[in-house]
C-alpha cells in the first residue's frame, strides 16, 4: 500500500483544518492506520489511531479536538483537527501496519520499514 497525505495548511489559533491520507495498491480496511507528527530531526508523536474494527485512540494532547476516520469505500483516512493551537505544529504523517493495531501504537519508536506503510506528510502550522 501506497500513501499520500493532503490538506495541510496556514491557520490561526481556534483553527481548523481536515487532512487526508489517501491509499493505493491496498484496500486501507485491511489495515490499522493512524496519524504521527514529525519533523525532520525531532521526536515522533503519535496523534490518533483507528484498528480496523474501527476503534480509535487519541493523543491526551488532541482529545475532544481532533477526530480520525475512514472512508473504506473511498480508501481514504481523515484527520478533523478542530480548536488548533500554536503547539499543533508540526509535519503531519499517515502510517498502515497489516492487519490490527499491533506494533502501531501511539508511543511507537519503531522504524518506518517494520511497517506496511509511511507517508510524506502534510505541513500544519498554526500561528498565535
Amino acid at each position: 500500500v501506497q500513501l499520500e497525505e493532503s490538506g495541510g495548511g496556514s491557520v490561526q489559533t481556534g483553527g481548523s483544518l481536515r487532512l487526508s491520507c489517501a491509499a493505493s495498491g491496498d484496500t486501507a480496511n485491511r489495515y490499522c492506520m493512524g496519524w504521527f507528527r514529525q519533523s525532520p530531526g525531532k521526536e515522533r508523536k503519535g496523534v490518533a489511531l483507528i484498528d480496523i474494527d474501527g476503534t480509535t485512540t487519541y493523543a491526551d494532547s488532541v482529545k475532544g479536538r481532533f477526530n480520525i476516520s475512514r472512508d473504506n469505500a473511498k480508501n481514504i483516512l481523515y484527520l478533523q483537527m478542530d480548536n488548533l493551537k500554536p503547539e499543533d505544529t508540526d509535519l503531519y504523517h499517515c502510517a498502515a501496519e497489516t492487519g490490527i493495531c499491533w506494533g502501531l501504537t501511539m508511543d511507537w519508536s519503531g522504524r518506518i520499514t517494520d511497517i506496511a506503510a509511511w507517508g510524506q506528510g502534510t505541513q500544519v502550522t498554526v500561528s498565535s
